[in-house]
């Protein structure tokens, strides 16, 4: 009984996880090719990209460490 829950929490959490990677992962990529089709970014915008770029791998490198794949959620 207990076990059957732990399965369904961590599934919730791994479909949670998954859904904000892609989430973060297109966030980045925005402003990755606004960095590119810039002239002069601010260091602000510079700054903001940075932080993008460290949130998706931050979520990247937790997802894999807990070994979620998109095969297992679906």
């Amino acid at each position: 009984m207990f076990f059957s829950r732990k399965k369904k929490l961590r599934k919730e959490f791994d479909e949670k996880l998954l859904n904000q990677l892609e989430i973060l992962k297109h966030d980045w990529n925005n402003q990755r090719t606004l960095m590119e089709k810039s002239f002069d970014p601010s260091d602000e915008f510079i700054a903001e990209a940075k932080l993008a770029e460290a949130k998706y791998f931050y979520l990247f490198k937790e997802a894999k460490e807990r070994k979620v794949s998109l095969k297992k959620i679906n």
